[in-house]
């Protein structure tokens, strides 16, 4: 009976040290906290890097709807009309600051060139960001990528 009771004592206490030995030492605890913040970073930093991606594209996205409106609007002009253009009188500018939004902030601003060669009638949309609302328009025409221009659009009328 004695030795039974000591070779259940010494299992009992070989169990008490694999507990102590199971689980994690408080170093490895910090090691692996911080492997953790560095991968959250990372993880981070590319979340940050695709909102921008995402706001860019949508000013292009929103600069391409502008200059094709434009381009519409164009296109249901009479030869007349295409002739006088821009009129005053119609409210047409070929130089507007517009404000998207209607929320008192310009967002764009839109250079439309209409040339005519017979009953042909060239057409360039220029729409650049707001920060170059106060750039000569022969500059934005001369060199539209060295002004971050954010649609380009060259089209041909015939009547």
């Amino acid at each position: 009976m004695r030795i039974r009771f000591q070779v259940h004592k010494a299992r009992a206490l070989r169990g008490r040290r694999r507990d102590r030995r199971a689980g994690f030492t408080f170093i490895e605890a910090l090691l692996s906290i911080a492997l953790l913040g560095v991968a959250m970073l990372g993880l981070a930093q590319m979340f940050i890097l695709s909102v921008r991606n995402n706001q860019h594209g949508g000013e292009i996205s929103q600069a391409m709807f502008i200059a094709q409106q434009q381009v519409d609007y164009l296109r249901t002009l009479t030869t007349a009309e295409l002739n006088t253009f821009p009129s005053t009188a119609r409210g047409e500018a070929n130089d507007e600051v517009l404000d998207v939004n209607h929320d008192g902030i310009t967002e764009y601003r839109r250079l439309t060139q209409v040339t005519t060669s017979g009953s042909l009638y060239s057409v360039k949309v220029l729409v650049f960001p707001t920060r170059e609302v106060a750039t000569a328009a022969a500059d934005l025409y001369s060199d539209p990528a060295g002004h971050t221009v954010r649609a380009s659009m060259n089209t041909v009328i015939s009547r």
